[in-house]
């Protein structure tokens, strides 16, 4: 997949593709709806497939001091979309000049003169245009002037209610990981750098990698069984984490670090990805650093033993898979791509 950060005269392979637009924080099942959707119109019409979101999130933008709230960095969306076939990743800058142009000016200059875009897939409340003037009605009036197809995608339901970024951010803000998993079609991960931190888990005998997550969501504060993946590995390894401000040892900022089982080396200043895989318990204060190490000890315990349950589980999957379908998997691409 290409990733383009300035759309101005792209170059003519990016162009002309048919173009799911949104934010798609997450790239949970409803986004994946629209791009499928942009994915057979490409294959119909033998187009590229694209994707055009916005950085920073326009809710970001407007409301700067709102808490963090990110499902996914713009590293692990790319990884989403590209995982699903798309060709060309558009990211668009979202800043005062963006958010001043017309609804019409957007559909004339952006869509079909930078673009050159021959359909665009949108959900039912897409809104664009200086204000959130423009809709899917206006671009269905304004697109086709310009040679622009319009193929309007209808959310996808769970339980009778509309699959959301917001849903999804609720159930992690309750520890729900396998529900939002569900929802978002995979884990859900956090990634960042590591930065220094205290440093008192290496003298308890827990040495930890302090995350910093910038503009991610927070979940629920408390101890989780985690999976890893350290920059440039290639396997994923197990481990317990803690979100919280330490209430033990007197801390007052809220950390995610990450312990991972039976690993020794330096991690600063790498990029770790993180998958929360069961929430264990709620942050609590202890009486001292002895009862400390001792509870971190029932974390640890606890953590690969979920870990341990979860690796049975996708064992026997990987078995059941080989043995029922050895066919090839070829719905991630339209045919030819």
């Amino acid at each position: 997949m290409d990733i383009h950060h300035r759309i101005e005269n792209l170059p003519p392979l990016a162009r002309g593709a048919v173009v799911a637009i949104g934010n798609f924080d997450g790239v949970h099942l409803g986004h994946r709806a629209v791009i499928a959707e942009a994915r057979a119109k490409a294959a119909a019409l033998k187009a590229p497939l694209g994707v055009m979101t916005f950085e920073p999130h326009p809710r970001a933008f407007f409301a700067p001091k709102t808490p963090p709230f990110r499902l996914t960095s713009l590293a692990a969306k790319a990884r989403a979309l590209d995982a699903l076939g798309v060709d060309h990743l558009y990211v668009v800058a979202f800043d005062r000049a963006f958010a001043a142009i017309s609804a019409h000016d957007f559909v004339a200059h952006v869509l079909a003169r930078d673009l050159g875009a021959v359909c665009v897939a949108v959900g039912g409340d897409f809104k664009f245009g200086r204000g959130r003037e423009g809709d899917v009605a206006f671009l269905k009036r304004e697109a086709p002037a310009f040679g622009i197809a319009i193929a309007q995608v209808s959310p996808v339901a769970s339980g009778g209610v509309a699959v959301s970024s917001r849903l999804i951010r609720e159930q992690l803000s309750l520890g729900n990981l396998d529900e939002a998993a569900r929802l978002l079609g995979r884990p859900w991960e956090l990634e960042g750098p590591v930065v220094h931190g205290d440093k008192l888990g290496r003298t308890l005998g827990y040495p930890t990698a302090n995350i910093d997550l910038g503009d991610q969501l927070r979940p629920r504060i408390g101890i989780y069984a985690v999976e890893a993946l350290i920059e440039g590995e290639g396997s994923w390894r197990g481990g317990a984490a803690s979100l919280g401000t330490r209430p033990t040892v007197g801390g007052v900022d809220l950390r995610f670090e990450v312990h991972l089982l039976d690993f020794a080396g330096d991690l600063y200043g790498q990029t770790l990805r993180v998958r929360p895989i069961k929430y264990l318990r709620p942050e609590i204060a202890l009486d001292g650093l002895d009862a400390l190490t001792r509870k971190m000890k029932e974390d640890e315990a606890e953590a690969r033993a979920v870990l341990k349950a979860r690796a049975a589980v996708d064992a026997g999957a990987s078995i059941n898979n080989k043995s029922g379908n050895n066919k090839s998997d070829t719905s991630a691409r339209p045919p030819g791509r």
